[in-house]
Order: structure tokens, then C-alpha cells, then sequence
């Protein structure tokens, strides 16, 4: 995966603040530690979190809606009040993704008080953060995140779907690990996959080499089997 300029020079600062954390202490300045990700799916927003919190040699605590999310009635905002009681006491990375079905726009009048108590719940677990908590919420749809949520981020960074000629270069990079043909030439698969995220391209390429596998597979079983079929008759 390549990120834009924009995103790689913004998502490097963040993570040259935190290793330059005492330094700016010791000027009154706290790095900031909060950062949010949207964009389409399958353009890098869990590599980028898996990245940082690589680089930072600190663990990575991955919250999913699924996990938190409930049925009944009060359950959700425990489940969020235990999640960040975890995290406070450690250095680490916390990952939040698909934020905006846990901090959805309070002034909908179609959402129940219910999930506004929760959204409510959330933003006050993101202030109580220490900074020693580096927080990143991902989203596929920012539009919808309550605007407050929305502030909560001092630095933000949308992910767009790659150019063509990152396309290009990442389709090489493929080509190169799955053996070095992916049926077409890099420039010819990103003109036929234009638009398509970084995921996507690896899902194609991905699939390519396995069915190419396969295919070889079945053709030296092929070979094999008319092999002994041949010492069989000369026999």
C-alpha cells in the first residue's frame, strides 16, 4: 500500500511526536494523540493503525462494533466504559473502527435516546484519554459521525482510492511476490481495475496466483498420470 503525500507526511509526524514526546514536554507542548481515518474500505485505514502502533512498539487494542454494540438497554455504554478503563492504564494504541456506528450525528431524529446516551458516553471516555493513549478512529462514512466526535480529533486524514500510477507500482510489488505474472501487465490490470481500493487489487492478484497454483497442480497430475499410464503399457 502507498499512501498520498498529504497522508503519509501528516500520518509520520504523529508518530515522530510521540517518539519525540519528552522533548516537547519539556516546551509545554503535549503530541497529539488522536488521529482519524475515513475514506472508502480496503484503502489502508488498519494498515496505517497496525503501522503506527509497529513503529511505536506498543500494543494495538482493536475495537469492533460488534463487539460493543447490545441489544439491551444501558449494556453498550458499560461495554465502551470497561473497553477504554483497559486501555487508560497502559501505553498503547487504540483502534476504533467503523466510528460512525458508535458516534453518529446526536441531532438525527431518527436515533433513539438510547444511542445519543451512548454517543455521549463515548465522547466523554475520549477526553478522559490520557496522552499516552495514541486513539484512532477509522470510518467509511464521516458524514454521518456527530460533530462533536468529529472535533474530538486533532489531526484528521481521508484515504482515498489509489491512483493509477499507484496502482501500478502496487500491482508490481504484487506481481513480484505471487511469482512475477498476474495474467496482464501492471499498467493494463490498473486501467481495468481503475477505482478499485488497495484490498481489491490484492484480492485480484491474490486470487490469480492461487488459481495459477491450482492450474499447475492439475497439470502435473496430468503429466504424472499419463506418465504411468505409458510404464504401465510398455510393461
Amino acid at each position: 500500500m502507498e499512501l498520498a503525500p498529504i497522508p503519509r507526511r501528516v500520518v509520520t509526524e504523529l508518530i515522530e511526536e510521540q517518539q519525540r514526546g519528552d522533548l516537547l514536554r519539556s516546551y509545554g507542548i503535549e503530541p497529539r494523540n488522536r488521529l482519524l481515518l475515513s475514506g472508502p474500505p480496503g484503502n489502508g485505514k488498519t494498515t496505517i493503525a497496525e503501522v503506527i502502533a509497529a513503529e511505536l512498539m506498543l500494543p494495538l487494542y482493536v475495537i469492533r462494533y460488534e463487539n460493543i454494540i447490545s441489544s439491551f438497554l444501558g449494556e453498550t455504554a458499560a461495554r465502551l466504559d470497561d473497553a477504554f478503563e483497559f486501555v487508560r492504564t497502559r501505553r498503547c494504541v487504540l483502534f476504533f473502527d467503523e466510528l460512525d456506528t458508535i458516534a453518529k450525528e446526536r441531532s438525527d431524529e431518527h436515533e433513539t435516546g438510547e444511542i445519543k446516551r451512548v454517543v455521549s458516553t463515548f465522547l466523554l471516555q475520549i477526553d478522559r484519554l490520557p496522552a499516552h493513549v495514541i486513539f484512532i478512529g477509522a470510518t467509511n462514512h464521516s458524514e454521518l459521525l456527530d460533530r462533536a466526535a468529529w472535533r474530538r480529533f486533532q489531526i484528521k486524514v481521508k484515504l482515498a482510492t489509489p491512483t493509477r500510477a499507484q496502482a501500478v507500482r502496487f500491482l508490481e510489488k504484487l506481481a513480484s511476490r505471487f511469482g512475477g505474472d498476474l495474467g496482464y501487465t501492471p499498467r493494463t490490470l490498473a486501467d481495468k481495475l481503475a477505482g478499485a481500493s488497495f484490498a481489491e487489487l490484492e484480492e485480484f492478484a491474490l486470487t490469480f496466483a492461487v488459481v495459477q497454483f491450482w492450474n499447475l497442480q492439475m497439470l502435473i497430475c496430468v503429466v504424472l498420470h499419463e506418465n504411468v499410464l505409458s510404464i504401465a503399457v510398455n510393461k
